[in-house]
Formats: C-alpha cells, sequence, structure tokens
C-alpha cells in the first residue's frame, strides 16, 4: 500500500463484487470476485484491455447498474443508487452539457437540488470555474469553445457540487496530447485543492501512471483485479521530468505486461 495514505480512511471499497447479464442462453458473467479499495484524497485509476468490463465496473460503482453479487461501498454505505456523495465526469462532454445554457448555468445545474444560499451557490461556480482555467468564460456557450474547455467545463460543473467521490469515464480521451496533459495536471490540482477522491477509467498506460496513487488492472474474462500497484514518484509530479523517470517506464512496462496477458 502507497504509505502516503496507508492511515487515510477508505472510501470506496468494492468486496466479491459480481456482475452478469441475463442472456437467452442464460446469464452471462461480466465481473466476478473483483475486490479493491480507494483511500482519502487517492486518485486510482482503472485499467485493463478492451471489453474487460470497465465501463461496467464504473456504472456499479456510481450505481447506474445494480450488482449482482457482493459488496459495493461508498463510506462503509452500500451503493444501491447514485450516491450523493459522488459525482461523474463521462468521456463525451458534449453529451453531458446543455448547448442552450451558458457555462455558468452548466455549472450550476446540479447545484439546484441542494438548496443552497445563492451566495454559496455562485461562490462555488466561481471557484470551480478558476479552478478549471475558465473565470473570463463565464457567459459563453459550449459550442463556442474548444473540446477542452468544454470538458473543463464538465470538471467545474462536477467539483462546484463539492463531492467526496469523482469518477471519471475516460474524460481525457477525445482532446489532442497537449490538451490532455493539461487536463491531467488540471485533475492533480483538483485533489490538492479540494481534496477529493477520484477514480478514473483510462485505456491510456501512461496516463495511468502518471495520475495515479494506486493502479487496478483488470484482468480475466468475466473480469478480476489481476494486480493493484501502488505508485509513489516521492513529490509534485510534472509533465516532463515524471515521465523521464526510470521507475516511471518501468511502472508502465509493468502494467503493459500484465494487461497484453489479460488480453
Amino acid at each position: 500500500m502507497n504509505a502516503t495514505f496507508a492511515d487515510a480512511p477508505v472510501r470506496l471499497r468494492t468486496t466479491a463484487l459480481a456482475k452478469s447479464y441475463e442472456a437467452k442462453n442464460g446469464p452471462t458473467p461480466v465481473i466476478a470476485d473483483l475486490t479493491f479499495e480507494v483511500r482519502e484524497a487517492e486518485i486510482a485509476c482503472i485499467v485493463g484491455p478492451s471489453g474487460i468490463g470497465k465501463t461496467t465496473l464504473l456504472k456499479c460503482l456510481t450505481g447506474l447498474q445494480s450488482i449482482t453479487s457482493g459488496d459495493a461501498l461508498i463510506d462503509g454505505k452500500p451503493i444501491d443508487g447514485p450516491p450523493e456523495e459522488m459525482a461523474l465526469v463521462f468521456q463525451e462532454y458534449t453529451r453531458s452539457l446543455m448547448p442552450w445554457l451558458t457555462v455558468t448555468r452548466n455549472v450550476r445545474l446540479p447545484l439546484k437540488h441542494l438548496r443552497l444560499p445563492t451566495a454559496e451557490r455562485e461562490m462555488r461556480i466561481s471557484s470551480a470555474l478558476e479552478a478549471v482555467g475558465l473565470k473570463g468564460a463565464e457567459s459563453k456557450y459550449p459550442w463556442q469553445l474548444s473540446g477542452g474547455m468544454q470538458q473543463r467545463v464538465a470538471i467545474a460543473r462536477a467539483i462546484a457540487y463539492r463531492p467526496e467521490v469523482l469518477v471519471m469515464d475516460e474524460p481525457f480521451a477525445s482532446v489532442d496530447a497537449q490538451t490532455r496533459f493539461e487536463l491531467e495536471d488540471l485533475c492533480l490540482r483538483i485533489r490538492k485543492d479540494f481534496g477529493m477522491t477520484i477514480v478514473v477509467v483510462t485505456h491510456d498506460i501512461d496516463e495511468a501512471v502518471y495520475l495515479s496513487d494506486r493502479v487496478v488492472v483488470l484482468g480475466e474474462r468475466p473480469a478480476r483485479v489481476t494486480k493493484t500497484i501502488d505508485i509513489d514518484f516521492g513529490g509534485p509530479r510534472d509533465q516532463i521530468t515524471t515521465r523521464s523517470l526510470p521507475a516511471f517506464a518501468e511502472l508502465r512496462a509493468e502494467i503493459l505486461e500484465l494487461i497484453r496477458a489479460a488480453g
């Protein structure tokens, strides 16, 4: 276990989680006996070969699908629907943003049911937009923004809600390489500034190594945890310096080998 988080409380835990889908010939298992945990203020990335069940696992973790057996818990409570303590950022930001609403109004959407005082609500919106580098873009519409800026709006909307756990599904897959690096660093800043626990589902091994305190590698079919790898580079991360470390290359190679073996 990463020593930095050894004493931190567990925010998210699965124990022997299994998920099957009904088919004509009987249940089709997708996930079987899957166990891992994510601790407070930790960034965990979930990786594995295509079609292994990463998206299905994410839907179980966020309460969008029921599990077949086992447990999925947030702060020790069963996840039996979308938890109030959790926010989700999708890969397809164009589908999650309302094109007829301004940036500010898009970010305000999830705050409506919280019944916050007006001043508190507007402060959250302002601080979230500033955190993601969108100060000055409040009155623009999504279609007036680049893809990277649209994803920043989606992230701002999530952090304005102030969740304890932020779950991101391939959040940077649809942007160019430079924007991806910027959004990865934004993710690290969010964890530092807001103390959020972050879970990222990604196909990008380099991204997983760069972002993570813990990488959960899925393998076999139905999916299980092949290995959980702790990552600690011993200080702040930088796109050039961190990616140049010998340990970075070693971790990337280890995870790639595990994924190839599972594929």
